[in-house]
């Protein structure tokens, strides 16, 4: 990673960015060449990404083909725009945002109890509660679709919060975003490690 600076190492903090977002993107190597990605709902589970699909699709016959694949996903928090600095050139305008990067193997699920769990785990990340009622693998649902686990090679982090900037420009950075309080301003405020309320 060429900015040192905003990587993240820690397993815990890759883990909660993954429990940030319910969709990632899976890139395949396509028949013809192309890389193929997908958005998809996903689950982290137990050192694993977990997600379900159609038994058939381009996805699956690429996976089928050639296991490797790289997932990833994104986090934006806030967009460091113009009225930060009117007379910052627009090259030097910039986003704050999480992201992980898994290079890894893709395989379907054929243990019956590993893709209840999984199924189970996608729905209670996706329904934000433990209250519904749970995939067996008598139901018809759990029947029609495939679980694929992706099993990690490499995983990679970034936390882009402006660890490079000088602490005084920091911090105005960040009072500019609190006062400013756009979707995203307050979480990349805590991110940065600041508390202005």
């Amino acid at each position: 990673m060429r900015r040192k600076h905003s990587e993240v190492r820690d397993p815990k903090e890759i883990e909660r960015i993954l429990s940030l977002t319910n969709i990632g993107r899976l890139a395949t190597n396509g028949q013809d060449g192309y890389p193929y990605i997908t958005p998809l709902n996903f689950v982290a589970m137990e050192g694993n990404i977990y997600f379900h699909c159609a038994p058939k699709g381009e996805k699956l016959d690429n996976l089928r083909r050639d296991p490797r694949v790289c997932f990833e996903v994104d986090v934006p928090l806030s967009y460091l725009d113009i009225g930060l600095d009117p007379g910052r050139p627009i090259c030097n305008l910039h986003q704050y945002y999480h992201c992980v990067i898994i290079r890894g193997t893709a395989t379907a699920v054929s243990d019956n109890s590993l893709k209840v769990a999984a199924l189970n785990a996608l729905i209670s990340k996706h329904e934000n509660s433990e209250d519904f009622t749970p995939v067996t693998d008598d139901m018809s649902a759990y029947k029609a679709c495939e679980v694929i686990e992706v099993k990690p090679v490499s995983v990679t982090a970034k936390s882009d919060l402006g660890q490079n900037v000088p602490e005084e420009n920091r911090k105005a950075i960040a009072q500019y975003l609190f006062k400013r309080n756009q979707p995203g301003d307050r979480e990349a405020v805590a991110a940065m490690g600041y508390d202005f309320s």
